[in-house]
């Protein structure tokens, strides 16, 4: 435990560059929103579970230096690119659907319209698995939090502190948007956020498909 404190100074900067990260409007998050507005609490929940599922598979990856396997490997990393972006632009010619069909909305209890749970998850999961920008964001956390010589349970460390403060985010976004008021909001404005979503999705989509990782 002493060994672990004396790399406190360094793992502080990396948890509040985790936290900026993690709070920071990105597909994850606004899947989370719109989910949680759209279809309730539990679906938002289990939406961002999902999610979380991914950030812990980029942290541990770039924990086992996956990160730097994949840029010796170019067309690797630029397979995940390609297959993220159309992941993204398949979301937001759902969620287009969803601006051009009725205004019947789906029920939060888990009516006809509201996606399985195994659906959901694997949803979350690919949202955020698929974009290889998450693992080069945990490898910067994980190089300031340890330096040259630190042991693996410095990792360790980070990835578990940041891990249950990722997990507290995403649920929280969930349930603060699936609160009553929100749910007013929604139906007062459906089309508008369901558009929005349309249009950050494929803007998301377009850039990860044009940028240079």
């Amino acid at each position: 435990m002493r060994e672990m404190l004396a790399y406190l100074p360094h793992i502080l900067p990396a948890y509040i560059a985790y936290i900026v990260a993690v709070i920071s409007p990105g597909p994850a998050i606004m899947a989370i929103i719109g989910t949680s507005m759209t279809h309730g609490r539990k679906a938002g929940m289990t939406l961002a579970l999902g999610i979380f599922g991914g950030s812990l598979t980029w942290a541990t990856a770039a924990a086992a230096g996956l990160a730097t396997l994949l840029q010796t490997y170019a067309l690797a990393l630029e397979v995940l690119k390609i297959f993220g972006g159309l992941y993204l632009l398949y979301l937001a010619y759902k969620a287009f659907r969803a601006v051009r069909a009725s205004d019947e909305l789906p029920t939060a209890a888990g009516g006809p319209k509201t996606p399985g749970f195994k659906s959901l998850i694997l949803r979350g999961y690919g949202i955020h698995v698929t974009n290889p920008k998450a693992i080069f964001a945990w490898l910067a956390i994980i190089a300031l939090g340890m330096p040259q010589g630190a042991p693996g349970s410095v990792a360790m460390l980070i990835i578990a502190v940041c891990g249950v403060t990722g997990f507290v985010v995403f649920m929280g976004y969930a349930i603060l948007f699936s609160t009553p008021h929100a749910l007013k909001i929604y139906r007062n404005a459906r089309r508008w956020i369901e558009g929005a979503m349309a249009g950050f999705y494929c803007f998301a989509g377009i850039k990860l498909l044009t940028s240079n990782i």
